[in-house]
């Protein structure tokens, strides 16, 4: 299966590094054990071993617990980096009316959740352990809350049942559940969640 790079490129670090050289050495090393382990998840290992991102990163074992304490706070960075992949869809609407702005956030987000669908799987299974990517997932949670209720009219927002019913259709767990486990390609799962959204929105 050939290295999916859509994701990692999107994440390869912008900021300059300061300090001295070791310090910039250190980062480098950081980002590649990184970079090394989300490499492996997008190409569908839900629990990469140790071992396997040290080969992956050209570090030693050693280099990989120097910069983390467990594997656990490798997924948690992972997590946390994987936030940046959410700001894609927080550019400006195009749209005027509360319709087009809905179908807009539709698609900004199943577009990403599909990016992100092999993190998720591994997110899932071990966020259970770890407080840093249960604390992430709650917070992409609430942004992505908020900023559905940002766009609807009054009318809408008041309506509970419309509201809970279009922020479950338009989650990552909706998504992965019509492309992991009904099986379905991206166009079938996109009209499936059209279609609902139609009957919610009337």
């Amino acid at each position: 299966m050939s290295k999916p790079i859509s994701v990692l490129a999107d994440l390869e670090s912008d900021d300059p590094v300061s300090g001295d050289g070791r310090r910039r050495r250190s980062q480098q090393s950081r980002d590649r054990i990184v970079a090394a382990m989300m490499a492996l998840v997008e190409e569908g290992a839900i629990t990469p071993s140790a071992e396997d991102v040290a080969a992956r990163a050209g570090v030693g074992l050693r280099s990989v617990f120097r910069h983390f304490k467990d594997m656990e706070s490798l997924y948690g960075e992972m997590a946390v980096r994987l936030t940046k992949v959410y700001e894609h869809g927080f550019a400006p609407f195009e749209s005027r009316d509360w319709p087009g702005l809905i179908a807009e956030i539709a698609d900004r987000r199943l577009a990403i959740f599909e990016r992100l669908l092999p993190f998720k799987r591994a997110a899932d299974a071990h966020r259970h352990e770890s407080a840093i990517i249960q604390a992430q997932h709650d917070a992409v949670l609430a942004v992505l809350r908020q900023r559905l209720l940002a766009v609807m009219p009054a009318e809408i927002a008041a309506d509970a049942t419309r509201i809970e019913a279009l922020d479950m259709l338009l989650s990552a767990d909706c998504w992965a559940r019509l492309r992991l486990q009904q099986r379905l390609d991206v166009a079938a799962a996109r009209a499936v969640i059209a279609r609902l959204m139609a009957g919610v929105i009337g």
